[in-house]
């Protein structure tokens, strides 16, 4: 943790945006590399994409308020220093401007609800892919509050692809989730 935060900290904001928007590219092309191996036709896949917009809002709009709120909870409970990240995220958003805010909050819920609801969950199952998916933020690992809001977090959106079977609901509570955290952390005083 303290290594990742110290490399974290020789980064300037640029070369921090360029890392994490490479990441998530590679997770994406990751995720249509895995797709081509895990489903007999792409069109199998694409079957997860449904413009149901009350589905949309209802399944991923509202869920995605809801975990904001829990995580609100959680930051009023307890200490920070329980579920802060290293100032890794504050790092991340606390001097972008909302377009920039917007691009990175929309390339991070495509690319890991492509991964991991997309193909990890609809081929492995909903426990693997939600523990996975809480495993990848490692450095929320030495800190168990954060760590514990992210798998709750990561199971309750595998929850939602298991009821609705749409990505673009699981895509739309993420980026609401990570949208509106980002905003907190943005023009938090």
């Amino acid at each position: 943790m303290k290594k990742q935060r110290d490399i974290i900290k020789q980064l300037s904001d640029k070369e921090l945006k360029y890392q994490l928007l490479l990441s998530q590219t590679i997770i994406f092309f990751i995720s249509l590399f895995l797709s081509f191996f895990m489903f007999d036709s792409m069109l199998q896949w694409l079957e997860h994409f449904d413009l149901n917009l009350k589905e949309i809002i209802f399944y991923g709009g509202i869920s995605g308020i809801i975990i904001v709120l829990f995580d609100l909870l959680i930051m009023y409970l307890f200490p920070a220093k329980w579920y802060d990240d290293g100032g890794i995220n504050e790092r991340i958003f606390k001097n972008r401007e909302m377009s920039e805010i917007l691009i990175i909050v929309s390339v991070v819920s495509i690319a890991e609800e492509f991964l991991f609801r997309g193909v990890l969950q609809t081929t492995f199952g909903y426990v693997l892919a939600s523990s996975l998916f809480a495993l990848v933020h490692i450095r929320y690992l030495t800190k168990p509050i954060l760590f514990v809001s992210v798998l709750i977090t990561s199971f309750y959106i595998g929850w939602i692809f298991e009821l609705t079977g749409n990505l673009l609901v699981t895509i739309t509570a993420h980026f609401i989730v990570d949208f509106l955290l980002a905003i907190i952390i943005r023009y938090q005083k």
